[in-house]
């Protein structure tokens, strides 16, 4: 019997880790890796800083890569070993089903602890740290928070369009300045220049050669147009503040510090249990889904019999889109009161698992 555990164990894992690093690569790519690069060469941004940046990611993308990874290793080692008739030889030779994959299923079960662990106390920590680098890399390399041909509004009180931007560099600029109660201000420049002023925790805007509107000194509520060759405007970034000072949102938090502020909230007279106990619970949801994975995963690459990547992939992509749609519609519902937390979040597990369990006893007892 464990020549037959040894050998489910290593085929699961180098299907396992094929598809973890699969996945990693193709998450880190739409989480920006393109955008980074962009931020490195165009925006002179310290490529030091976009590692930490990339490392910090990790662990939060790791969240969900790992569950996924289960369900694709569990596909395609059972669908090969089905497709090499190895599970009817194992029948024939008297072991169930149950049996030899036990040890698979025990494996997953410390995969879901391990994932509980790696989402509640390193990725809550590693997703605050990123956030805060992003604070970082828009006080020291302003330009990485700007995009040409859109209108900019992470500016408090100002709104920016920009026609070209090159490093610090920018041509074709319009600066709106909404105004309660009196018109719009609007600033016009052919060109200027971003200079980051960090230990004020401001960005210098350097408007040169450009008209701007300024209120008439007999009537505040009339403006007047002034030409100009050089215009400093100083900005602050929304919500920029020192490092230390950037509050925590629930991601950020450890399943402790949600309590916590739950009860800290409610002393207050704040209802926030709805949302905050949605946010505990996504991150026990979301560690078990290893488990409801493999549990599906398994019967049904028994019953597919096929032990190809890009059809296990497939199947795996298709799961997974239905177990997010559940899981981010149950969030939705729990934060909003219409249904319990627990029930909410953990309806995808008890769905997916169920459905999993369901088809695992019937192979059984084949």
């Amino acid at each position: 019997m464990k020549i037959i555990h040894h050998h489910l164990l290593r085929e699961f894992a180098s299907q396992f880790f094929f598809a973890l690093s699969t996945l990693l690569f193709v998450f880190l790519l739409g989480r920006g890796l393109v955008q980074l690069a962009d931020l490195v060469f165009n925006k002179d941004v310290d490529p030091f800083l976009i590692l930490k940046l990339l490392l910090v990611s990790l662990p939060f993308i790791m969240t969900f890569v790992i569950p996924m990874a289960v369900l694709i290793a569990s596909l395609m080692t059972f669908g090969k070993l089905s497709a090499d008739n190895e599970i009817t030889a194992l029948r024939a030779g008297g072991v169930s089903i149950v049996r030899a994959t036990a040890p698979i299923v025990v494996l997953a079960v410390v995969l879901s602890f391990g994932s509980f662990i790696l989402t509640d106390k390193i990725a809550s920590v590693t997703h605050y740290t990123y956030r805060r680098l992003l604070t970082q890399i828009g006080i020291e390399s302003p330009a990485a928070v700007l995009e040409e041909g859109t209108f900019i509004k992470k500016f408090k009180n100002f709104i920016i369009f920009i026609y070209e931007i090159d490093k610090n560099k920018l041509k074709g600029i319009r600066i709106y300045q909404p105004q309660e109660g009196r018109p719009t201000r609007t600033i016009v420049a052919r060109k200027g220049e971003l200079i980051s002023i960090p230990e004020k925790n401001i960005v210098k805007l350097k408007l040169i050669h450009g008209t701007s509107d300024e209120p008439d000194a007999k009537d505040p509520s009339k403006l007047y147009k002034l030409t100009f060759k050089t215009y400093d405007l100083p900005l602050n970034l929304t919500d920029v503040r020192a490092n230390e000072e950037l509050g925590k949102k629930p991601k950020d938090m450890t399943i402790r510090e949600l309590r916590d502020e739950i009860r800290r909230l409610g002393e207050d007279g704040i209802k926030a249990t709805y949302p905050l106990s949605a946010e505990i619970h996504n991150k026990i949801a979301l560690s078990f889904a290893c488990l409801a994975f493999l549990l599906i995963g398994i019967p049904l690459g028994i019953t597919t019999r096929r032990g190809d990547r890009s059809l296990g992939f497939g199947i795996g992509l298709i799961l997974m889109t239905a177990y997010w749609t559940l899981l981010i519609g149950g969030k939705a519902l729990a934060q909003k009161g219409l249904l319990p937390p627990f029930l909410a979040l953990q309806f995808s597990n008890f769905v997916v698992g169920g459905i999993g369990l369901t088809l695992f006893v019937k192979l059984a007892r084949r």
